[in-house]
């Protein structure tokens, strides 16, 4: 997308990493969240991938968005079991050791009740060398942030609370603002238009979304761009662009 703002275009990557999601038994929450509210901070999100609990997965995929994207997000990964490979392999990606981190065992420390801290629950003290911390206010055992990369747990609740204290270290662009249309006419019946409307306004995402409502068939159309103005011009030549067709349009999608 072109930007038209003197703002940068601040972009970013999401892993999402488990087996169970792959396998269906979780449903990811995580990923909707860090899409709004990244936005609202003027980041893109311009990739999302599930990743398996597999280390040659891991390290592949970090390495590749790291150097594509602005940051990275991981999700998943960093507690106390076998199978939570994520700071091991972030530490892989990066060519630095992994450590046992004295600030987290410090956290971990005044966290759980003497004699409680076992080797397992130590694992989640262990970062890559050089690793910042990020606070988990919900049950102690922190994320990390390593180069432009963050780990961050995988339960939403300690998640959100995690993003929520790292915030401040990003930098973002201009937030994207939408605007959208509804009409009960099918995609098909829309698209010339649309894509005439989409080459007049190339600074904008230009999508289109069938639904089926009140028994008919409809389309919400969404435009999205840093501008407002240039949002609200564009919304109103599709206004009468649907009303040109015969129909009369929708500032939402009808329930």
């Amino acid at each position: 997308m072109t930007d038209h703002t003197d703002s940068p275009t601040v972009t970013a990557a999401v892993l999402i990493i488990g087996n169970e999601i792959l396998s269906g038994r979780t449903r990811d929450a995580n990923l909707p969240y860090l899409a709004v509210r990244l936005n609202e901070i003027g980041i893109r999100l311009r990739e999302a991938r599930v990743i398996a609990d597999v280390e040659e997965d891991i390290v592949a995929a970090v390495n590749q968005c790291r150097s594509r994207y602005d940051y990275v997000f991981t999700t998943g990964g960093i507690g106390p079991t076998h199978d939570d490979i994520t700071a091991a392999s972030v530490a892989k990606a990066f060519g630095l050791p992994l450590v046992r981190n004295p600030a987290a065992v410090a956290r971990l420390e005044a966290h759980y009740e003497p004699g409680m801290l076992n080797e397992a629950r130590l694992r989640m003290a262990n970062t890559p060398e050089g690793a910042t911390l990020i606070d988990n206010p919900v049950s102690a055992a922190p994320g990390f942030q390593i180069g432009n990369v963050f780990v961050l747990a995988g339960v939403p609740s300690i998640m959100q609370a995690m993003f929520e204290g790292l915030k401040h270290r990003l930098a973002g662009g201009a937030p994207m603002l939408s605007r959208t249309v509804a009409v009960f006419l099918p995609e098909g019946a829309i698209a010339k238009g649309l894509g005439a409307l989409q080459d007049r306004y190339p600074m904008l995402e230009i999508g289109s979304y069938p639904f089926f409502r009140q028994g008919k068939f409809g389309t919400s159309l969404v435009l999205r761009g840093t501008d407002s103005a240039v949002l609200d011009r564009a919304a109103e030549e599709l206004r009468a662009l649907i009303r040109e067709l015969g129909a009369e349009p929708l500032d939402a999608e009808p329930a």
